[in-house]
């Protein structure tokens, strides 16, 4: 928004230009009016300040014959789950996707939750997962953690509470990778989110919208799991992973 002052401050220069200049130079003045008007819009839309559209982002897609893993919390809870930090436990809550019951992070003084998914470890990944911020005051967030090694991992997250949507690496200390600005999750309500690595290129999909396109190639393989950082209590449903296994461990 910092440009707008100087587009406006060049149309009146361009306005008091064509008070003092002959008639037969007011056709070029509006149409250099017009071109400063579109230069606007490109400014406000992010054009100018490297904003990135996604519209013409191929959608990355793993082979159609993969290991797939569902996980719903029906009939099932967290054996065979890892906890890494955090307060994780299967519980009522209304309006789960997959019926009445989700897994729900309740721990509200660690940096970050996690806990990690059986299964794995993947090098290509597409996890999707069903999330609801509940509530928290410093944080409101879920993620979905991906090419989980050794307390290394990647990191896609969204929190209620802030507009933005971002990719982070963690290795001892939390690095952001890249964002993308959107309107906050609602609290209290259930939303999707997606990640999907093939090679070094990453994916971060909201609510079906595909918002990060980023390659970094640190981690290149490992489990997925979820996520949530100081006080947010999330609630979690309907993961579903489909993934490459190491060559290792599909031997």
């Amino acid at each position: 928004m910092d440009d707008l002052p100087k587009v406006a401050l060049a149309k009146g220069c361009i306005m008091r230009w064509i008070r003092l200049s002959r008639p037969r130079a007011l056709g070029f003045a509006l149409s250099a009016l017009g071109l400063l008007g579109l230069l606007g819009l490109f400014v406000l839309s992010g054009y100018f300040r490297g904003g990135t559209s996604m519209a013409n982002v191929a959608e990355l897609k793993l082979p159609e014959f993969v290991s797939v893993k569902r996980f719903s919390f029906e009939e099932k809870g967290i054996e065979g789950w890892a906890t890494v930090d955090g307060q994780w436990a299967v519980g009522e809550v209304p309006g789960a996707p997959s019926g009445k019951r989700a897994l729900v992070q309740r721990a509200v003084q660690n940096a970050f939750n996690v806990i990690v998914a059986p299964g794995g470890p993947y090098t290509d990944v597409d996890a999707l997962m069903r999330f609801k911020p509940i509530s928290g005051l410093e944080d409101a967030s879920g993620g979905i953690v991906f090419r989980f090694s050794e307390g290394r991992y990647y990191v896609i997250r969204a929190n209620a509470l802030e507009n933005n949507f971002r990719l982070y690496s963690y290795d001892r200390g939390r690095h952001q990778l890249a964002t993308a600005s959107v309107r906050p999750p609602t609290l209290g309500q259930w939303h999707t989110l997606r990640a999907v690595a093939v090679g070094d290129q990453i994916q971060g999909w909201l609510d079906g919208q595909l918002l990060i396109n980023h390659r970094d190639s640190r981690f290149r393989s490992g489990q997925v799991g979820l996520w949530t950082k100081a006080d947010s209590i999330t609630a979690f449903d309907e993961l579903t992973v489909r993934g490459v296994w190491t060559k290792a461990d599909s031997q």
